[in-house]
Formats: C-alpha cells, structure tokens, sequence
C-alpha cells in the first residue's frame, strides 16, 4: 500500500475498526423501529443554500439504500422573555431520535436573537465539537497527507456570553471555565483518542496567563490521566500549537487535541484551511450525552442560493460521520468512498468552490454514480 493511502485513513473508517471501544460518552443510544428497521433522523436543512446541499444527502442516501427515514425539523428562532429558543416542536423530534443531521443556519440581525448554533448547543448540551480535518487524495492544496483531530468544548469559555459595560467605553467580558464541563469533554477526548487508536492527547491551553482558567483545564485533564495509562499526555501552549500545525501539521497526525472553546472554534478552521483549503469539505459533530447533531460548518451562502452551485461535500461528510456515530458503518464508507472519488476524479466533477464546474445536482449525480 502507498504511504500516501496509508496517512489518509480517516477517523470514521478508524471508528469502523473499533466499534467494540467507542466512547461511552456521548455514545449513540437509539434503536430502528422494530418493523420496519429504520431509523428516524431529525433533518435541520437549514438556510440559504441548506436545501439545496440538503436534498443531495437525501437523493444519495435513498441511492445507497441507508436505512434512514428523515423527519424534517425546522428551527425558525423564537425570543421567550428576552432569550433566543428553537420551536418546542424541534426539540421533541430531536430529543425523540437521539440525532440530527444539520444545514447552516442564519441568525436574523437585529432582531436580537443570540447565535442558533449557540443556541442548539446549549438546549441540547452538546458540550463537544469533533472536528476533523483531512487530505482528499486528488485534490492539490498546500500541504499534503493532512490528518487532524480536534474536540473543542462548546457550552463555555468567552462563548458564555457573559460581559456588560463597566462604565461608557470599558467593557468586561468573562470567560467561564468550569471543573464540570472541563472534565466531560477531556474525558471524551481521551475516550475518542482511545477508541480511534490515536496513542497521544494534546491539551492546548494558555495558562501562562489564564492561570486559573486554563490552568483549570490543563489541571482536570492531568488529574484523568491515570484512568487512560494507553494515552499519553501533552499540554501545549495554543501560540505554540497554532505554529507547530502550520508548520508540520504530520506532528498531529497521530494525536487527539482538545481545547477550550475560543482556542478550538480558530484551531478547527486553521485545519479545515490546511486540510482542504474549504470549509466546504469540512464536517463536524456535535456531542452530547443523550443528542448528538452532525453539521456542515460552512455559512449559509445566501449569495448563491437557489443556483444550484453549493458544494454538498461538509454536509455529505458530516452524515457519514453520523452513520458512524449510529454504528451504520458499512454505508458510511461506502458514500465517504463515493464523495472522495468524485472529488478526485478533476475539475469537472467539482464545484465552483473547488475551481470545478460541476453544478450541485451533478455532483450529487456523479457521487450516487459512484455507489
């Protein structure tokens, strides 16, 4: 096998190997119907281009036959005394099916909504973001035979939206670290490490100068340590991280890095940068300890809406993360092998994104071609 195939295995195929060591974190709960074998998946399409990139993932998984049924789940914002909240409806489907596959999401301005990406996160306590940003063979970008792995911690930090102004032209913003919510998602991360058999967890931090906040962070995750003697354990400085992934990122090839949550929201891109060069191919999964919801991270591109020229590849990678996630790994790898190949095959299978001049619904029709 060419060294190139090797350092581009991917993190869902590495959790297909592994189904007997998942996390028990975050771990995927639900069970098909009992007569007809399928199970049901809260589907948030999203704004902008979401229906669009969203009725690909729908035509090529009817094309493989995954044994899904879709249940559509708007989240159109609501403000309840003052605070951003999706439809009751929404979060009964959610709730109900465990997971949900999500399109990019627009938060109205100056309505005086907060983020609905914020706002998905914490009503369903989704406390890490799995982020993984890899090489597609066949597709040039600055560097090559890119494989990260980062968990970021996503209910708090500067996230937390905790700040007010001191008097006119000072404001204090807070950022919140919690034993609680550090420790939930440093022990994902060296479950996740674990069970992907990647033998290194880096905690990237600042408590140079966050002494207690971060120090908090690195301190919970030296204190797990013991329970995972397989894991070895690294802190980092987030400068030095951010210098060592730009210029070797091969150093992270074997790791799992986890971070608080303004660290990991700049980290995540700067890899999906590296990886691909497109927040276009890059999925994401949000965990929690009952719901978990996959999302493509990119915008919602309002400015080609309706085109058909949005690039489904974030979306289509983020559903095969959840097929894995739902332990349906054999269609997992058979759609992620139909997308990469496409992806591969040059420029006329590709979208405008990518310097292509495929349209949404041929590439759509060129990946079910490739099932």
């Amino acid at each position: 096998m060419l060294r190139s195939q090797i350092c581009r295995r991917t993190v869902n195929r590495m959790l297909a190997s592994a189904t007997h060591k998942q996390p028990s974190i975050g771990k995927y709960t639900g069970k098909p119907d009992p007569k007809t074998g399928k199970y049901t998946v809260s589907f948030i399409e999203g704004d902008g281009v979401g229906p669009e990139i969203s009725k690909s993932v729908k035509d090529i998984f009817a094309a493989a036959k995954v044994p899904i049924v879709w249940e559509s789940c708007p989240v159109t914002p609501l403000l309840v005394n003052g605070v951003t909240t999706i439809p009751e409806q929404a979060q009964e489907s959610i709730n109900r099916n465990l997971v949900a596959l999500k399109g990019p999401l627009a938060t109205p301005i100056g309505k005086g909504h907060r983020s609905m990406n914020l706002t998905l996160r914490k009503t369903f306590g989704l406390f890490a973001n799995v982020r993984p940003a890899k090489s597609v063979e066949g597709f040039k970008t600055t560097y090559e035979d890119v494989d990260l792995v980062l968990i970021r911690e996503n209910t708090e930090g500067e996230y937390a939206g905790i700040e007010h102004v001191i008097v006119p032209g000072v404001v204090q913003s807070i950022k919140l670290i919690t034993r609680e919510a550090s420790e939930r998602v440093i022990r994902y991360a060296y479950e996740y490490a674990r069970a992907v058999g990647r033998p290194k967890l880096v905690v990237v931090h600042k408590s140079t100068i966050q002494r207690l906040a971060d120090g908090l962070f690195v301190t919970v995750a030296k204190e797990l340590a013991h329970e995972f003697p397989d894991i070895q354990l690294q802190t980092e400085l987030i400068d030095n991280t951010v210098l060592n992934v730009v210029s070797n990122p091969s150093k992270y090839s074997d790791v799992v890095y986890v971070c608080p949550n303004l660290y990991g929201d700049i980290l995540s891109d700067l890899n999906s940068g590296l990886s691909a060069g497109s927040l276009g191919l890059t999925p994401s999964g949000n965990i929690g300890h009952k719901v978990s919801i996959f999302e493509a991270v990119h915008g919602s591109a309002p400015d080609i809406a309706g085109q058909n020229k949005a690039n489904p590849t974030a979306l289509l990678l983020s559903s095969v993360m959840m097929l894995n996630h739902m332990g349906l790994f054999e269609h997992a790898s058979k759609i992620e092998k139909a997308v990469l190949t496409t992806i591969a095959a040059g420029p006329e299978s590709r979208t405008g994104d990518l310097a292509g001049s495929a349209s949404t619904s041929s590439f759509t029709e060129a990946v079910i071609s490739r099932l």
